[in-house]
């Protein structure tokens, strides 16, 4: 119906019950009034101007429009409903041209706002679809402009600015709102295509029918004036319902990223690209907008913001998203030991995966493992549907969770598990997390793991928790596994002083209770233990790799001074200043470089049965006097005004050194000597 140079122009103007001019759909408020005009572009003349009122859902119109429009509300209640009212402008536009072979028109609006902005999003909320005449139109100030180039801005032009411009008369002594408007600007149109302008009509607005998915490289250059970040996303939300809360604007392809927290999950915030900076400027008007009973904020955004979402380098994720039109489903919970052809069983035939194999794609970790997750392609919605509706189904002795997925959550998946390290430790050889004499033989299976502890939990109660088996724990053996924010994590590992004890453990104090908490108990080996005291991060699945071993593209500048082994055991603070230290042992294999992520999983410092809270040096301390068979504890928190007695107190019912044993740590990031915050006791 809509060529590049039209035969008919049809001039529309809306009005909504809310904001008018600059702010019209800004309050999300409904149409209420429909006025058009049929133009003939080739005799020239104008048809007759006709309105129609239209019925809202909710019957509430503001003061503004009232005093505009001159509307009765009592006369929108006969009024049609907004489906109806636009079949009656497409069957009149019809009957009034006459349409036959090779007849094309094309409409013709006052600025952006009442498509964009009104019409649409409308129309998308009542699930109402548009007639394809409403995909494309003519802007009359963009064209008047062109007509024109010598009239004031486009942001400043208006219908009463044109008709001042061209000299056009008026007759202020009647007005109706809306009609006036459409009048004027038939009058317009006809003296912009006569003589001396005679322009043409040859390049209307495009309004996107359907959100296209696809990829972004992180080499890409992108314009900063193009993004927005949507924040209060329902957390089900895909990019297709992004594309429909912005409808009516054109977003580039791939340009709705949903972002995920650190556990891999939507955060119910996304990063949106449109097509140019006019398109962004009117997303940022539907702040606050609402997309079901939630209500969206909406802020700029810079493209570095969307690259770290939604750009990628894998070549193996570039051909996987390739295939473009394709739905992509995230399944999340797969056994280890899933393979492609036990996927495409799960799904069966009622929703074929694209490409059979080839539409698959595995997470993995570097080195390879897999992490439980994977992102299956489907050619259409019915595949897409048919396949979520197995959302929970066994595979195997596992349920499976699927969601909708987007390739910019892809990217994102893809990225996290492939991420470089924060902190870089100078090549082997390495210190151990734990001292020397404590370092555990590799391949036994001589630990346990504690999972679901109370936040609360203490030594004290792990090890009345353990029972008998706590005599079996070797000497600092117990080590609760703290978060990046320095808290219980729920997490412990325990070392036991055989292979035999540690399985007995494990099948005897499962499922105990522990203040009104289960707590699960598995046996694991050292190796495991050390992941997390390497840096590894804890799941629910269990155990994921430390991001230690760093792909070889992964370049760093050795640094000159080594952590010392001691400092392993401690918050991050603590290794502020890293002071030099050669190492004792080396853990990992000469030749590997190692990066400690100080951003997940630590251990707090360990306990056992005979002693608790103190950990033994393992390195000279050369200010503090030698006690035979002292032992070392840090004191990290106190208040800057701890005297010695306060200390003492602390240890009440503990046998310490005379005062001379309390040494004052010097906090060179704060050069406080004269109240320092750590102390060293012996």
């Amino acid at each position: 119906m809509t060529a590049v140079s039209p035969d008919y122009l049809v001039v529309l103007f809306g009005a909504t019950a809310g904001a008018t001019g600059s702010k019209l759909g800004s309050d999300e408020t409904e149409l209420v009034q429909l006025v058009w005009q049929v133009i003939d572009l080739a005799v020239p003349k104008v048809g007759v101007v006709h309105e129609v009122w239209i019925r809202p859902d909710r019957l509430e119109v503001t003061e503004e429009c009232k005093e505009r429009t001159k509307l009765d509300v009592e006369n929108l209640r006969s009024a049609p409903e907004l489906e109806q009212a636009l079949r009656q402008f497409n069957q009149s536009v019809s009957n009034e041209l006459n349409i036959g072979v090779g007849t094309s028109f094309c409409l013709c609006m006052d600025g952006q706002l009442h498509i964009r902005q009104v019409l649409h999003p409308e129309a998308s909320k009542k699930n109402i679809l548009l007639p394809e005449c409403f995909y494309s139109f003519f802007d009359l100030r963009k064209e008047f402009k062109k007509g024109c180039p010598g009239s004031a801005d486009i942001n400043e032009l208006d219908v009463a600015a044109m008709v001042d411009y061209l000299g056009l008369p008026k007759d202020s002594s009647v007005y109706r709102f809306g009609i006036s408007e459409v009048e004027d600007m038939g009058n317009i149109i006809l003296t912009l295509i006569s003589e001396p302008y005679n322009h043409r009509f040859s390049e209307p607005e495009r309004v996107n029918y359907k959100f296209e998915s696809g990829t972004c490289s992180k080499m890409e250059i992108i314009d900063d004036n193009t993004i927005i970040r949507a924040r209060g996303l329902p957390w089900q939300s895909s990019d297709q319902d992004i594309a429909r809360f912005f409808k009516g604007l054109n977003i580039a392809k791939g340009g709705a990223a949903l972002c995920l927290n650190a556990q891999g999950r939507r955060n119910g915030e996304a990063l949106v690209r449109f097509v140019s900076e006019e398109h962004r400027d009117l997303a940022l008007q539907r702040h606050k907008h609402h997309m079901g009973n939630r209500y969206i904020e909406v802020y700029k955004a810079t493209g570095d913001d969307f690259l770290k979402i939604a750009g990628g380098t894998s070549n193996e994720v570039a051909q996987f998203l390739s295939k473009e039109n394709q739905v992509i489903v995230r399944m999340r919970g797969l056994p280890f030991t899933a393979t492609a052809e036990e996927v495409l069983v799960f799904f069966g035939s009622h929703c074929p995966v694209t490409g059979g194999k080839e539409g698959i794609l595995f997470v993995t970790y570097p080195d390879g493992r897999p992490t439980g997750d994977a992102f299956v392609l489907f050619s259409c919605e019915e595949y897409a549907q048919n396949a979520l509706k197995k959302h929970k189904d066994l595979l195997g002795k596992r349920y499976i969770e699927l969601f909708r997925s987007t390739a910019a959550e892809v990217q994102q998946v893809l990225n996290r598990y492939s991420s470089a390290p924060l902190i870089p430790l100078p090549a082997p050889p390495i210190i151990p997390v734990l001292p020397q004499p404590f370092l555990p033989a590799v391949n036994v299976r001589d630990c346990v793991r504690l999972r679901g502890l109370p936040y609360a939990a203490t030594i004290e109660q792990i090890l009345d928790f353990m029972g008998e088996f706590s005599t079996d724990i070797r000497t600092h053996g117990v080590h609760m596994v703290l978060n990046h924010q320095g808290r219980p994590s729920g997490d412990a590992f325990i070392q036991m002083k055989s292979t035999e004890r540690a399985f007995l453990a494990a099948q005897k104090c499962h499922k105990r209770t522990m203040k009104d908490r289960y707590v699960e108990v598995f046996q694991c080996s050292a190796e495991d233990m050390n992941f997390v005291l390497m840096g590894g991060t804890l799941n629910r699945n269990g155990l994921s790799p430390p991001p230690c071993l760093s792909p070889p593209s992964y370049t760093f500048p050795a640094p000159a001074a080594v952590i010392p082994s001691e400092a392993a055991l401690y918050q991050p603070s603590m290794l502020l200043n890293a002071r030099a230290l050669q190492p004792t042992a080396a853990y990992y294999p000469a030749g590997t470089q190692l990066f400690m992520n100080y951003t997940a999983y630590y251990p707090s410092p360990s306990g056992s049965p005979g002693s608790l809270g103190y950990f033994p040096a393992t390195a000279n301390i050369g200010n503090i006097p030698p006690h035979s068979g002292a032992t070392v504890v840090r004191m990290q928190g106190l208040a800057y005004n701890a005297g010695v007695k306060e200390i003492l107190n602390i240890f009440q019912g503990y046998q310490y050194a005379a005062e001379d044993g309390l040494v004052p740590a010097q906090d060179q990031s704060r050069t406080l000597l004269s109240n320092p915050k750590e102390w060293v006791c012996i």
